[in-house]
Parts: structure tokens; sequence; C-alpha cells
């Protein structure tokens, strides 16, 4: 099965997106989760299909065992995440949990008329689609710019996120969303 990027309106409206690291776009699916009230988008298996066809990991369904892996996995690539960007190692359980994750899935990328591709297998779709997030995940939390990681400073946000800005000094994990709600802020102030 080949998948490529599906992103619908709908998907738009329940789902942030803007994250070039797609495991960290997949730990956005809990937003707010530094406020008072955490919400949940991934709130059904048919939410995470929509959100795997968003990612360009399209699977033909999601069962409530596959949403509650996938939950599973999003928690321990924030924990993790979190824990490299304050300079710990992240826990065992959460390397495990990425660890099995990786190797159970077997997507196999291509480069087809020049562009990558997955193919997911057609017996273990879901599978494959997580080891691809677990594997993104391995490869930016233990790779080389894994002093790059660092939390939203946005009111409530706390999403990860790779600072690549030049002087390291990057504050939001996106300026269209949690630096204008901050700069937006500072003006109501004044």
């Amino acid at each position: 099965m080949v998948v490529r990027k599906v992103v619908t309106v709908e998907a738009r409206q329940l789902f942030r997106l803007d994250n070039e690291v797609l495991a960290f776009r997949f730990t956005a699916t809990m937003s707010d989760r530094a406020g008072t009230a955490p919400r949940e988008r991934l709130t059904n298996p048919g939410r995470l299909k929509l959100w795997l066809h968003a990612a360009g990991l399209g699977v033909p369904d999601v069962s409530p065992a596959d949403l509650q892996d996938a939950l599973d996995l999003r928690e321990a690539i924030y924990r993790a995440g979190l824990a490299v960007a304050g300079t710990r190692r992240p826990d065992p359980d959460d390397a495990a949990i990425l660890n099995r994750a990786a190797a159970a899935g077997q997507p196999r990328p291509a480069l087809e008329n020049g562009l990558a591709v997955r193919h997911l297998s057609e017996e273990a779709p879901v599978p494959d689609a997580l080891g691809m997030l677990a594997a993104d995940a391995i490869h930016i939390l233990g790779g080389p710019d894994r002093n790059r990681i660092t939390p939203c400073e946005g009111p409530g946000c706390a999403g990860l996120f790779l600072d690549t800005s030049r002087g390291a000094n990057r504050r939001w994990c996106s300026m269209n969303t949690c630096g204008n709600r901050v700069k937006k802020a500072r003006l109501a102030d004044k």
C-alpha cells in the first residue's frame, strides 16, 4: 500500500500539522499540555486514522487497540523529548516503548517518480505507521541535533520542536500559533 499525505479541511481544523518533525507533530495531538485542561485530539480510532492520513501514513482502518498503542507511543515520545530537552536520558520504559514500536513496524521507503513514498504492509499497516513515528523519534532524540530539542514557551503549550534557528534562540513551536498569541497578548497589555 503506497501512502501519500492527504490533508483535508477536517484534519486542518482538528490538528496542528505545522511541526517539521513528524514525531513531534504526533505529540501535538494532545494540545495545551501545560495548561489547566490538556486537550486530547485523538478521541477515537477515526481521528487517529484521519491524523495518519494527514501525516502521509494513511491506513485503511484503525482499531481501539491500535489507538491505545498510538497513545502509549505518543506519550513515550513526549516524555522522552522532554527528558532530552532537559539534557537528561529518557526513561528506560519510554525507550523500550519506542524501540518496540520501531522494531514492530516494517514500512518500506521508496523513491517513486522523484518523490519519497512509504509502503505500508497490507497485513499490519498501523504498526508500520507507528513504527515510522517511533523511528523518527529515535532519530531526533538520539541524533546529532538532540541538543536543539526545545519545549515551546507559549502559554499552556509545552509542545516540542527542533530549534534550527541560527542563534538557537527560538521560543515557540510555531510563530503562526504560539508566537502570535504571545505577541497579541503583549500588544493588549500596552
